[in-house]
């Protein structure tokens, strides 16, 4: 089951919602100490050092001598045409970025194939509510993480948001297909040229004056940073399901949870770092995602261009879906704090629509409340209400059949 429009949604899923896993995230600057114990990992044990003097020392070196070599450029070309898992890497890669690659692109001892299958299933059942909360609750909650808000906005990427997002996109979309780790996937290649690309921002960003100016840091993208961005994806994703009593089997939640933790690891965070459970990982997030949220200006205009990627969107009961409906899903997903902070304008319409029929049409898409049974705005708004959903996760995907190239950049934002 792979058809266009779950090709869309997933890949869309992770359109807002990825513009953190592929760029940076903040460290939790409001907890002056890292308490959190490396027994609740994936690796059961570890140094405990603070994540916020961690980076990524092997791809960091590697990357910063591409760079002032001038290599990029020609790296950039090569790995083009390397999109499969099982591919073999192009010929003509400078040997040293050769052998990292090849020890990148191998999966941890711990993963799990049999988990791996089921959370294809997973993705498979639940893919409105993926590309809903991947977007609105993981993609508008960065540009509210202000480390990550200010990366992106002074970084090369920041200079074509849609361009960006596109590429950001493809973690949400691989890593939900039915053969994201398989030889003939394309997460493992979407992680190690992820990797590849913040070890590119670490080294570069720091010279950007525009960024130094307002940075709180010397080197973004610590160890920390990208366990932000990790709790702002599954983390909060299933925190979301959760609270709208969406049924999941705990095998499938359990398999869900263990495919983001592959990602982690190939995305180079450390196995000490990386939750072993549910509940590890929500305490971790209490600790480092949950006091940072905070607004910036930098963040709010980065809001305002996602919401102002509303756009038409040919076929179906409806034509195009507006910032007023996108800014209302946004509101209700992450609460009026955020939205208020976001300055994201109240639409009393929309606003109470999905207050209102949200729960309701989750129970009726679940098969637990019948739609005769169900409050009567929503049995005359439920294809409308579920259209609604599916445009708000197209709403980036103009050229998303295209092929989609993440690189190793060689600048900052060229307007700072």
């Amino acid at each position: 089951m792979d058809t266009p429009s779950r090709r869309n949604v997933l890949m869309a899923g992770g359109t807002l919602g990825a513009v953190g896993a592929l760029s940076v995230a903040s460290p939790a600057q409001a907890a002056p100490l890292w308490t959190w114990s490396p027994k609740g990992s994936v690796a059961g044990a570890g140094a405990g050092a603070d994540p916020r003097g961690v980076w990524d020392p092997e791809a960091d070196t590697l990357v910063a001598s591409l760079i002032d070599r001038g290599a990029v450029p020609q790296v950039n070309r090569l790995l083009r045409t390397w999109t499969k898992n099982g591919q073999a890497l192009p010929s003509g890669l400078p040997a040293d970025l050769r052998a990292f690659m090849e020890r990148a692109r191998q999966l941890p001892s711990w993963a799990d194939q049999g988990k791996l299958a089921t959370a294809v299933d997973f993705n498979e059942k639940r893919g409105l509510y993926l590309g809903v909360t991947y977007g609105f609750a993981s993609g508008m909650m960065s540009t509210m993480i202000p480390r990550e808000a200010r990366a992106v906005y002074y970084s090369k990427g920041g200079a074509d948001m849609r361009d960006r997002i596109t590429k950001t996109a493809k973690l949400g979309y691989d890593i939900g297909t039915s053969n994201a780790y398989d030889p003939n996937g394309e997460m493992i290649v979407t992680c190690v040229k992820t990797r590849l690309a913040h070890a590119g921002v670490r080294h570069l960003l720091p010279k950007s004056p525009y960024w130094s100016k307002v940075a709180d840091e010397a080197i973004p993208i610590s160890q920390a940073d990208m366990m932000v961005t990790w709790h702002s994806l599954p983390t909060t994703v299933m925190q979301n399901l959760v609270k709208w009593k969406v049924p999941i089997p705990a095998n499938e939640s359990t398999a869900f949870l263990h495919s983001w933790q592959v990602c982690a690891h190939m995305l180079g965070i450390k196995d000490e770092y990386i939750p072993n459970s549910w509940d590890q990982a929500n305490s971790q997030a209490k600790q480092v995602l949950d006091p940072i949220l905070a607004a910036t200006p930098e963040g709010i205009k980065l809001a305002d261009m996602l919401l102002n990627m509303a756009t038409i969107i040919p076929g179906g009961p409806l034509r195009y879906i507006t910032k007023p409906i996108l800014g209302s899903l946004t509101r209700y997903v992450l609460g009026d704090e955020i939205a208020n902070s976001l300055k994201i304008r109240r639409e009393p319409l929309w606003d109470g629509v999905f207050e209102t029929l949200w729960e309701p049409f989750v129970l009726v898409r679940e098969g637990l409340l019948s739609l005769e049974k169900a409050p009567g705005a929503l049995q005359k708004f439920y294809w409308a209400f579920d259209e609604i959903l599916r445009l708000a996760a197209l709403l980036v995907l103009s050229g998303g059949d295209l092929p989609i190239s993440i690189e190793i950049p060689d600048a900052n934002n060229p307007d700072y």
